[in-house]
């Protein structure tokens, strides 16, 4: 336990820098706050240029936290049981929000938003990290890549259900493009067949899109590491009753690769991940941010290859550039939409 107890000792040393940090970072809001507090959630005016850049670049930068996600839980079955991977990992996160929130001094979110901070919570903090670590127990981190390829477009359907998003047809085709691309390079790593795991995985793929969406509405009304921070503290009491009741009928083994896993699906993903891609969310859209999910099964091969030493098909380049294809299009369409609603409100 000494190498765990000091992997949670440096994530506590971080806390009140990267506190002081984000209370003096302006939080990207958008001015749909008023129209959707109104109930006239399809009243979103698009966000202008400079914020579209940024919250690309922050949901990209979070696109990259989540591939590394997989890898990392391999590493951390090498130490722990599943049940208390999950559950370390969340309650570890959570103790890291918390101490953040607190040093910060946020105030409790408004009443209207604890539903929402729990569908958060449900899906990306317990659901999502559950199911794809009992899936990894018998899939491998390629073959699992199959619920990241149909993520971004569910996540779309989704947000323009919840939210009143209205992507254009070109988006609609490019991210149905950019999905069977991406379905097809995964099954064909995977030899075709379906695994045991898969019924997980669809499980995961379904509460993810619905934390996502749901967490990329709350970001529109209060800043994206809000969402994330209390949607985890929610969990801590269900975090911490699952570790007392996993650690001791599960075995556990440290050793670096269990450690440096957990702490990085904790800090990593979990946490820094979402802070920086529901900032991004609520800058560009939920539908638009999604699609740059469309990259994270092809990062995560390459860290499965560097990492797990897990092969990769010479089809691997192919796909990539297919998909970055796909990524394009879906954010020129996005860029176009929101240029005629400026000049249709001017």
């Amino acid at each position: 336990m000494r190498a765990e107890n000091s992997a949670i000792q440096s994530s506590s040393i971080a806390v009140a820098p990267l506190a002081s940090t984000l209370r003096a970072a302006p939080a990207i809001r958008s001015t749909a706050a008023a129209p959707e507090a109104a109930g006239e959630p399809g009243s979103r005016p698009a966000p202008e240029p400079s914020a579209g850049r940024s919250g690309t670049v922050l949901a990209g930068l979070g696109v990259v936290a989540f591939s590394l996600t997989f890898p990392a839980t391999a590493w951390g079955l090498e130490s722990f049981g599943p049940w208390s991977l999950v559950a370390l990992r969340s309650a570890l996160a959570a103790l890291i929000a918390g101490s953040v929130l607190l040093a910060a001094r946020v105030p409790l979110p408004d009443r209207r938003h604890w539903a929402g901070l729990a569908v958060v919570g449900g899906g990306v903090v317990v659901g999502f990290p559950l199911l794809t670590t009992l899936a990894l127990q018998t899939s491998t981190t390629s073959h699992a890549a199959v619920v990241v390829g149909l993520l971004p477009l569910t996540t779309a359907v989704l947000g323009s259900l919840r939210t009143g998003e209205r992507p254009s047809r070109m988006f609609w085709i490019a991210a149905l493009a950019g999905a069977a691309v991406v379905i097809a390079f995964t099954v064909q790593q995977s030899g075709g067949a379906l695994t045991s795991g898969d019924l997980y995985l669809f499980g995961a793929l379904l509460v993810c899109a619905a934390g996502y969406t749901e967490g990329g509405r709350l970001a529109r009304s209060m800043p994206g590491w809000h969402v994330i921070g209390w949607a985890l503290v929610l969990c801590l009491p269900l975090a911490v009753a699952g570790s007392l009741v996993a650690l001791p009928l599960e075995p556990v083994r440290l050793n670096a690769h269990g450690v440096l896993g957990l702490v990085w699906v904790a800090a990593g993903s979990t946490f820094l991940g979402l802070y920086v891609w529901y900032r991004g969310m609520a800058a560009i859209g939920v539908a638009r941010a999604s699609q740059l999910q469309l990259a994270q099964p092809l990062l995560t091969l390459v860290w499965s290859f560097l990492l797990l030493g897990e092969e990769m098909s010479a089809a691997a380049p192919v796909a990539a550039a297919a998909v970055l294809v796909c990524i394009a299009a879906t954010q020129r369409a996005g860029r176009g939409a929101a240029r005629e609603s400026r000049r249709i409100r001017s």
